[in-house]
Parts: C-alpha cells; structure tokens; sequence
C-alpha cells in the first residue's frame, strides 16, 4: 500500500509542479524586469526547488561522446549489443586511429543496488583512453511485465555468463561493489566447466565477499531481523500504472529514502545553498548542484527474489565463504578458479564494505598461483573513490590496466609467456597502497548506520530507524531560516574557544624569533622597520597582521560561529615602535628606556603589538654595567663615542636634517 501512497501522491503533485514550471518560466524571461532583481530570481529559485523535490527522476545518459587516445581526440558512441528483458549489454565503441593497436577488452558490471549504471560513468571515463569497455545496464524491475518471468541471483550469474561468452576469451571483468560477489560466482562455473571464455582477470572493488569480517552496523542489523522481517517491511508489489503492474519489488524510492535519511542534514543544506546559488545568479554552483542530484535521485526497483536471495546468501547465511553457495542446484567451489587472475581493491576510509571484506576472495580462491593475486587499498578514500574521483584516475584506473595488460595475452601489448617453474599458489596475495592504515581502523569504520550507503540494504535502515524521524527533520530543517543554518553555539562553547584562542597565541607568541632571542631576533626586524620609515617623523601606522592561532591544547577546532580571535591590541606608530634617532644618540653608559618583558606579549595579546625596542631587564642591567647602550639602540645607530660603521643610512639623513634645523 506504501507503493500506491507514492504514486498517487505523485499523481497529486502534478497540477502543482506544471505551476511551478510556468512561475519559473515567466520570472526567468528576460523580458520581465523582475528577472533582473533579488526578488524575482527567488520566486523562479523557490519554483525550480519545488519542481526538482517532487520530480520522479528517470534513467540519466552516460554522455561520454569522446576520450582522447595517444593524443587524440576521438569520438565515442555507447550500443547495445547485447539484451535481455532485465539488462542489456553496452558497448562505448570508440573510433580509433588506423594504426593504434589492439586495447585490452573490459566488462564493467554495475551494481544492481538502487542505481542506474550511470552510476559507473567516471569509471568508464578513466578506462576508455586506455581500453575497450563494455558495462552491464540493468533494467528497473517496475519497467518489466510480470509476464517477462522472475529475476533472481542465479539469473545474475547466468547473465553474466552469457555475456562474458558473448564477447569471447581474454576477457577482464570488474566488479564494483555488491556485483563482487556473483562475479565470482560466474567465474568459478565457468572455470568448473572448463569454458575457454572465463575471463583473464578478474577485480573486485568495495565488494561483500565475506560480511562476517569485521561487520557493518548495515550487516549487524541483517544478522539481527532475518529474512522474514525484509519481506514483511521492504518488499511490495508495483502498482498501476506501471508496466510491471502487481510485480514484487523493492522500491527505489524506499532505497533512496534510506540514502537521504542517514545524511539528511546534508541534503537540507545543499538544497538551501542551492536556493541562494539561483538567487545570487550563480549558474556554476547551481549547475553542479543539478547534476550530481539528477543521478542521486535516480533509481531503480530490485525484483524481490533477487533482493531477499542476496540478503539471505550474502548478508545472513555467509554462503559464499562457507562453500554453500549454489547455482542452479551446483555447489560453488571457488577452488576451481585457477587460471584467472584476481584483483581486489579497498578504500583507506570506505565505512560500507567492511575491512577485509573484499580481501577475503584472496584466502577463498587459494589455488590462483601468487604471481596472479594482488591485494591494493588506495589511500585516502571511501567507498565512492574505490571507483570514481580523482585518486581513482591517477592511482587505482592505471593499476587496473596495468594488471590487465599483463595477464591479457590477445591485445597488442601482450607480454610473452614466462618460462622456468610456474609460481606456487600459497594463498598469499601481494598487499599494495595503506594495508596497515586500513587495518588500524577496523574498529571504526561502517560501525554508524550512515555507513549503509550503496548496498541493497539502506531501505532496510530507515525502516528500521523509523521514517517518521527522518520527515520530521527534514520539516524542521525546511523551516529554519538560511541565516540559522549555522547554529550559535553555547556560551561555554564560546568561553572555552576564546580561551583556547588566547592560549594558542600566547603560545606562538613565545615561540617568535623576537620572543626567543631579543638581543638577536630583534635587530634585523628593528633595521626593516626603520628603512620603512622615512623620514623616521613622518611615519605612518603599521597595520598588525591578525595572528594564526595553533589548535587548542583538546586538539578540537572551535566552530566559525563560536571561536572569536584574540583581542588585538591596539598598535602604535612605527614612530613611537622604534626609538628615533634623536632619544637613541646618548653619551656611552647610559641605557634606553626598557619596559619589562612581561609586557611584550601578554597570553591574548596579538604578537603585533610588542614593540621591537624593548629588552628584558636582565639584558638592560648586563648592557648598563658594560657601559654599552642598550641592544635595540645598536639596531638603529651606533653607540655614542665609536666611529660610525655601515650604520643605516635613512636614520643618519635623519639626524643631519635635525641638526641644520
């Protein structure tokens, strides 16, 4: 019933949103002078908000219509070659050089978890310069006639067997995410078989391969409910109008509420910048804005025996890593893979797939030889960066093809095979990237529900905290003004920054070179600020440079609204900075006026404001019982009685003018 609630709800909206439309077509005419001020710009803002928050959003396009190859630029156009009423097979068929060569040929199988494979569009960007991709394009469930059959994980397996047979022998396939776990199940029926289109390598990224190692608060929660609590609360039929009218599923937009939810003050706070982005005109901020949320926002339905078996095999029953996984009746031995070789791939940070989850297909797969397994966790990255982003491009894409390139034997840059004895298979892959910083965070990491992220599972989570919650906050949240977006903090929050300010700059204070070594550390900057000035009468302030505070001593960094800067003395001349000629020309033996060094900078003070001239009183009583002037009179002139060295020649002009005055 909660299915027919959203579609009649939708329904609803209609008349609504085309109202929204038309507002924000007629203040956006240029035209309308309102166009051009605050106030209309914020009536087409707000409609454009609405239209966007009620819309249903459809399947995205890849758009990739390009890549460049050995420096050129060169078309690309994505085909289907290959279908099935649940998924299709897509080719980005790339029109390259007459003499480039053969490129190593990649199957991409998206995750089948709520989004579409457009999902996989950075990933398919960074390997297509350097090799001939093709990627699984799952359909949603609620979009396939009841009368076109089931969809469940052995229809997985068995499409992705039929394609790998489709495109032929040296094939690598890559697994992102939750399709980790039926790519091995397809290579190791394939392998058992003896069937010469098993794929030459095989990468795993992010994927569940074993959730017993160290769970996920997501994994814990489907240990805990069992299967038929997921049936009870997470799976209902479509309903009309659709084409997969009365077809049991697990809906994308209970999937995509449960992405929302964990993060929901974040979605609050983008779409409200984005409000103020259309307002202040600001084309490229919003732009963004649109494009990242018209592919978060479109998902897809699962048919509901495909959900409840992976939840049931992979999350509750561990069936793949006990060696009970069955295909068709036939029992999964991973043992049998012995000739394709095995990459897995982990984030430093990725909180969805637990720490040495996807490793875990290293010690299952024990009779690939160890010159064929290698094991990389790429640092500084979640789940996300796994497959997509920066650190993808440069560190993890070029790793992928590397390894595909040397154990590919049909493109053009195919190694020759090796001779002497074969490498032995101990079960022991070489372990690349932050193993050990990984490791070290076992104990955190995905132990938060927000954790949940791109698995089938993040419905599960809002159904279980309660979507009431996550509707009531997100009221609470529409309703606060965008000036409250940042809460003030308390006033203890703000004793206890304003106290961490003064400590850390008394700190950087006593750590300046003028703090450590006076008689030193002072003359170079007394000499700056004396050639600033000239004449010495006629300087003008100088402006104290705002301090950069150190962290607190709790190392916890004070909030933009609760930490306020310590207070700035006020500065002084560089006049009355630095002693002019005139006071500092005294017969030997006497000393300058000094004031205590506890005045030259007090804790909370701006380092600015301690003048350069003064000396500790234990250097002045030195200076005075050696008869010499004191240190910061050395700085601007010479001692009264000794001949006059380089000196500083503005200070010497100066006292010249003053005497034929």
């Amino acid at each position: 019933m909660l299915y027919h609630f959203y579609e009649w709800n939708h329904a609803a909206l209609v008349p609504l949103r085309a109202a929204a439309d038309a507002t924000k077509l007629f203040y956006e005419n240029p035209l309308n002078p309102l166009s051009h001020m605050p106030v209309g710009r914020s009536m087409a803002a707000a409609a454009e908000l609405f239209e966007r928050t009620t819309r249903v959003y459809g399947k995205p396009e890849f758009g990739l219509h390009e890549t460049v190859v050995d420096g050129q630029r060169i078309p690309v156009q994505d085909k289907v070659v290959w279908q099935k009423p649940f998924g299709q097979l897509l080719h980005f068929e790339r029109e390259l050089p007459k003499r480039h060569g053969k490129d190593p040929r990649f199957l991409v199988v998206a995750p089948m978890s709520g989004h579409y494979a457009t999902l996989l569009r950075g990933t398919v960007e960074a390997l297509l310069p350097y090799a001939d991709v093709y990627i699984t394009d799952w359909r949603d469930a609620r979009k396939v006639p009841l009368a076109d059959g089931r969809f469940d994980l052995d229809d997985y397996v068995d499409y992705l067997i039929e394609m790998l047979q489709f495109l032929g022998p040296d094939t690598h396939v890559i697994g992102v995410c939750q399709p980790a776990v039926p790519v091995m199940m397809a290579v190791a029926r394939m392998e058992a078989d003896g069937d010469d289109c098993a794929p030459a390598t095989m990468t795993l990224m992010g994927g569940p391969i074993d959730t017993r190692i160290n769970p996920t608060s997501v994994n814990q929660l489907a240990q805990e409910k069992g299967i038929d609590w997921f049936s009870d609360n997470v799976v209902m039929p479509v309903p009309f109008p659709q084409p997969g009218f009365m077809r049991q599923v697990y809906p994308g937009f209970l999937q995509l509420t449960g992405f929302m939810s964990m993060n929901l003050d974040r979605h609050m706070t983008a779409h409200k910048e984005f409000f103020w982005h259309l307002v202040k005109d600001d084309g490229d901020s919003a732009d963004k804005h649109r494009e990242f949320y018209d592919e978060y926002n479109a998902v897809m339905d699962l048919t509901a025996e495909f959900y409840l078996q992976t939840v049931d095999e992979v999350f509750i029953k561990h069936s793949l890593p006990k060696g009970e996984m069955m295909h068709r009746g036939q029992r999964i031995d991973l043992t049998k893979i012995r000739r394709t070789a095995l990459l897995t791939v982990e984030g430093e940070n990725d909180d969805i797939s637990g720490v040495g989850q996807t490793e875990a297909a290293q010690h299952l797969c024990i009779n690939i030889p160890d010159d064929k397994r290698v094991h990389y966790v790429q640092p500084k990255v979640g789940h996300y960066g796994v497959f997509n982003g920066s650190r993808f491009r440069a560190e993890i894409c070029p790793r992928i093809v590397d390894f595909a390139l040397t154990h590919g034997t049909t493109h053009s840059s195919a190694s020759l095979p090796k001779r002497g004895q074969p490498a032995k298979a101990t079960g022991t892959p070489e372990r690349e990237g932050a193993v050990a910083e990984r490791e070290a965070k076992a104990e955190t990491l995905g132990k938060d529900v927000t954790g949940a992220g791109e698995t089938i599972l993040a419905g599960a989570v809002v159904s279980e905290s309660g979507a009431a919650k996550a509707v009531a906050a997100a009221a609470q949240a529409a309703v606060t003004p965008a000036s409250e977006a940042v809460a003030p903090a308390p006033a203890s929050a703000k004793k206890s920054a304003e106290d961490a300010a003064k400590t850390a700059a008394a700190k950087t204070t006593a750590k300046s070179p003028a703090a450590k070594s006076p008689a030193t550390a002072r003359k170079p900057a007394a000499r700056k600020a004396v050639a600033k000035s000239a004449p010495v009468a006629e300087a003008k302030p100088a402006k104290a440079p705002a301090p950069q505070p150190r962290p607190a001593a709790n190392d916890q960094p004070a909030s933009a609204s609760a930490a306020k800067p310590a207070p700035v003395a006020e500065t002084k001349p560089v006049a009355e900075a630095v002693t002019p000629a005139a006071k500092v020309e005294k017969p030997a033996g006497t000393v300058a006026a000094a004031k205590p060094a506890a005045e030259v900078a007090k804790p909370g003070e701006n380092v600015a404001a301690a003048k350069p001239d003064i000396a500790k009183p234990e250097q002045v009583a030195a200076s005075a019982s050696a008869g010499n002037t004191a240190p910061e009179a050395k700085a601007a002139t010479p001692v009264a009685g000794k001949p006059k060295t380089g000196g500083n020649r503005q200070t010497r002009r100066a006292a010249a003018t003053r005497r034929r005055r």
